[in-house]
C-alpha cells in the first residue's frame, strides 16, 4: 500500500517561509510525477507545482518565483519551498503522486491528507 505523507504546514506571517515535505512509502519502483496542490476555503483544488521524474518543473503563474519544488529521489520525497508568503496561500496544501508500485503497477492520483499553510499576521 503507497502513503503520501504531508508535514511543514503551520502559521506564518506574509513574507515569511516555510518548506512543506511528503514522504511517500510503500513499495514504490519509480514515481512518474510527483505536485503540490491547494485548496482555499469555497475554492476548487488547484495544481501549484509539479516535478517530473525527468525533472522537469511546472508552476502556477500565482507562485512562480517565490515558490520551488524538489524531491530526494533516494528517500521517495518531494519538497516545496514557500518563500514571500502572501495572504493568498492561505490553503491547504495536498501532495499528489503518480508512480509504478509493486509489479510495475501504475498508480494515478495517489493523494496525501494535507496540510494547513495559514499566512496572517
Amino acid at each position: 500500500q503507497v502513503q503520501l505523507v504531508e508535514s511543514g504546514g503551520g502559521l506564518v506571517q506574509p513574507g515569511g517561509s516555510l518548506r512543506l515535505i511528503c514522504a511517500a512509502s510503500g513499495s514504490i519502483l519509480s514515481f512518474y510525477s510527483m505536485g503540490w496542490y491547494r485548496q482555499a476555503p469555497g475554492k476548487e483544488r488547484e495544481l501549484v507545482a509539479e516535478i517530473t521524474s525527468g525533472g522537469s518543473t511546472n508552476y502556477a503563474d500565482s507562485v512562480k518565483g517565490r515558490f520551488t519544488i524538489s524531491r530526494d529521489n533516494a528517500k521517495n520525497t518531494v519538497y516545496l519551498q514557500m518563500n514571500s508568503l502572501k495572504r493568498e496561500d492561505t490553503a491547504v496544501y495536498y501532495c499528489n503522486a503518480a508512480l509504478a508500485a509493486a509489479g510495475w503497477e501504475r498508480l494515478d492520483d495517489i493523494w496525501g491528507q494535507g496540510t494547513q499553510v495559514t499566512v496572517s499576521s
